[in-house]
């Protein structure tokens, strides 16, 4: 049972284009628990999450927010690569959604409540961001959470003069293991807000702390997350997120709706589409017409989804009416775009490639800068790890030095290693005669009798200096 005497924190879970789940869930605490919402000590996010819980920390709508979202997603899928496509520019995209969504003082609303999970491009810790001194600062923070390499670009956004990227890639759910955090997360697993999939698999995948059951349900979610299903789809998934939440606030027993309502959209009473249950015939008429056409077969309408939002997923899901986009979407005009792109995409990664170099203009010193200091510090490394590598080489060279030489180990003399010096060199002329060359034998012959281990004698010190002879 969820503890309402405690604070309470909401995470919302990195997901990319899935974030439409993440709307529905958002609709129904506004709608049926807004409390939970407006009371919240944070509101965490990473990634996709992060927009879905700025748009709930600022108040700003949560309709907009959704037309955003299936709006880009429709964009991306209107190429053949989808979102890898040289055209499709989604941090130029993020930005002018988050900035026609958010109010003016969406940074003053959100500094203190909402929680942005970043990635240290210099380390790769996990940073936490709550404080915002302008709403560009807000956008900056967002951008760099949802920055995925070399998917959205090759260089890193910035905050505050810090480098980061993609802030699920360190903590996908951030402050999840806090007490009383209410976990959301469109992968079926142990978030307290998610799918319900009927699996009897047991198999789980933790990433960056969320996590994440091994059936077939996520597996197709996970390559929907950067390749954007088509918008039925995407309704389905958000319904889902609206079905889910108002489930875990029946089982915990959360539903109130004393409290005003933090998006206005939703009380809308104008709104109206084609799905809302019949009251005169024209509307019954209408309704039977679009199930017969089998058009948005995907609502449930036992569901109470509210009617703005309804209208939002209908809109986005009607066919296009006009002819080029009929004569498009036909086979035969599919497979000839497929089959021209080997010369239609180097034009277009041309004429994409001088944009955005235009609009890199203003960003070259800064980013120059960081390129060169990361140069400097791969040379530094380099560096660092060659004289390590020569420092050891030399200190295996000593330790070579310390054993003992070939003619002690012939004549089986054992030497205490303690008792001599590192440098120090066996003398063996005075005992031993050069080879007689008059003889046909080439022995040595002793002047005098064998040494004993104990007669033989070493000299310490350097070729400069005189030696004295010690007999041990």
């Amino acid at each position: 049972m969820f503890d309402l005497t405690a604070g309470w924190n909401l995470s919302f879970a990195g997901c990319g284009f899935l974030g439409i789940y993440h709307i529905g869930v958002a609709s129904c605490l506004l709608e049926k628990a807004p409390y939970l919402v407006q009371e919240a000590t944070r509101i965490n996010g990473a990634s996709a999450g992060s927009l879905t819980a700025s748009v709930l920390a600022s108040q700003a709508s949560i309709t907009e927010c959704c037309e955003d979202v299936i709006a880009v997603a429709k964009e991306a899928r209107k190429r053949n690569l989808g979102p890898l496509h040289p055209s499709f520019n989604l941090v130029k995209v993020l930005r002018a959604g988050l900035d026609r969504v958010l109010p003016a003082n969406a940074h003053k609303l959100a500094s203190g409540t909402l929680c942005v999970s970043l990635t240290r491009v210099s380390d790769g810790q996990n940073v936490l961001v709550s404080e915002f001194n302008s709403k560009e600062e807000l956008m900056q923070a967002l951008i760099c959470s949802c920055f995925i390499p070399i998917y959205c670009g090759l260089i890193p956004p910035s905050f505050k003069g810090v480098r980061y990227v993609d802030g699920g890639i360190s903590d996908n759910l951030p402050q999840s293991d806090l007490k009383n955090t209410i976990t959301i997360s469109p992968f079926s697993g142990e978030s307290d807000i998610c799918p319900r999939d009927n699996s009897s698999s047991f198999h789980e995948l933790r990433f960056t702390n969320t996590s994440i059951q091994m059936n077939m349900g996520n597996m197709y979610r996970l390559s929907k997350a950067l390749f954007p299903p088509e918008p039925k789809v995407m309704a389905n998934m958000c319904q889902s997120g609206y079905k889910d939440a108002l489930r875990f606030l029946e089982e915990n027993k959360l539903l109130r709706t004393e409290s005003p309502m933090t998006d206005a959209a939703l009380t809308e009473s104008t709104a109206t589409c084609c799905c809302e249950h019949p009251e005169t015939r024209k509307e019954w008429l209408l309704r039977r017409l679009c199930l017969l056409n089998k058009q948005h077969w995907w609502l449930d309408q036992r569901m109470d989804l509210p009617t703005p939002m309804k209208k939002v997923l209908c809109e986005a899901c009607q066919d296009k009416t006009g002819l080029y986009s009929k004569v498009s979407e036909l086979l035969p005009m599919r497979v000839a775009s497929y089959m021209l792109m080997p010369y239609t995409l180097p034009v277009q990664s041309a004429y994409s490639v001088a944009q955005r170099l235009v609009e890199w203009i203003p960003e070259v010193p800064a980013d120059v800068r960081w390129i060169v200091g990361v140069a400097g510090d791969v040379y530094k490394q380099a560096w660092k790890g060659e004289r390590a590598d020569k420092r050891r080489n030399s200190e295996q060279g000593l330790r070579k030095c310390m054993s003992l030489p070939p003619s002690l180990e012939d004549t089986g003399l054992e030497a205490n290693p303690s008792t001599v010096p590192v440098h120090s060199t066996l003398d063996l002329r005075d005992y031993w005669d050069t080879p007689n060359t008059t003889s046909s034998s080439s022995e040595h012959r002793p002047r005098t009798p064998s040494p004993s281990p104990r007669q033989v004698c070493f000299f310490v010190g350097s070729e400069d200096e005189p030696h004295d002879r010690t007999d041990q």
